[in-house]
């Protein structure tokens, strides 16, 4: 077994990240690192990057589902129709992290994505401008010191000039991760 690699019950390589938890090892094996084209996808991801940032990634899978019915879908045509009084309402959410300033971030982001879209047919479309030219080494210790990258700083400050809020270099790298637009996938991980 490659160093970093979890052997589940299931006899299958996984990153070290995801341990022995379920719902970890199906976002895992399901999702994280696959290329995600769907704008209400990608619109949740990167809500949930912000709401993520200071706490667990599995704290935000354990309460998905709850965003997802506060956060209509994730829709954001829908979301960006909120106000003050949805944010008082999901302040009041106990299914969801209640932070205000992530809150107000994630309806004031759904106003601006569809000028991306308009301007670049789609979500990915944007991403993808981000994606690094070569490869990012999969081994253990490169996956697991690197929170920042180049193209994430790039794709963080092109969102905060368009005005978007709450989010950063980390948090972009994250969310590269997690639509795909890098695969950190250790080698010998099963789902590489």
């Amino acid at each position: 077994m490659g160093e970093g690699l979890n052997i589940g019950q299931d006899g299958k390589a996984r990153c070290w990240w995801c341990g022995n938890d379920q719902l970890y090892m199906h976002y895992h094996d399901t999702e994280w690192g696959r290329e995600t084209h769907d704008n209400i996808a990608l619109y949740e991801k990167i809500c949930l990057e912000g709401f993520q940032a200071g706490l667990s990634w599995l704290t935000i899978l354990r309460k998905r589902e709850a965003f997802r019915e506060a956060f209509e879908g994730f829709d954001y045509i829908k979301v960006a129709r909120f106000n003050e009084s949805d944010v008082e309402r999901l302040l009041q959410n106990k299914g969801i992290i209640r932070h205000r300033g992530k809150i107000e971030a994630a309806i004031h982001n759904a106003r601006l994505v569809p000028d991306l879209i308009d301007e670049y047919g789609s979500l990915w479309n944007y991403f993808i401008r981000f994606r690094p030219d070569e490869p990012q080494p999969s081994d253990f210790d490169s996956v697991k010191s690197r929170a920042v990258t180049v193209e994430s700083t790039a794709l963080a400050k092109d969102l905060k000039k368009r005005g978007f809020k709450f989010l950063g270099p980390t948090t972009m790298y994250a969310h590269m991760q997690a639509m795909g637009l890098v695969n950190d996938h250790l080698h010998g991980c099963d789902f590489r």
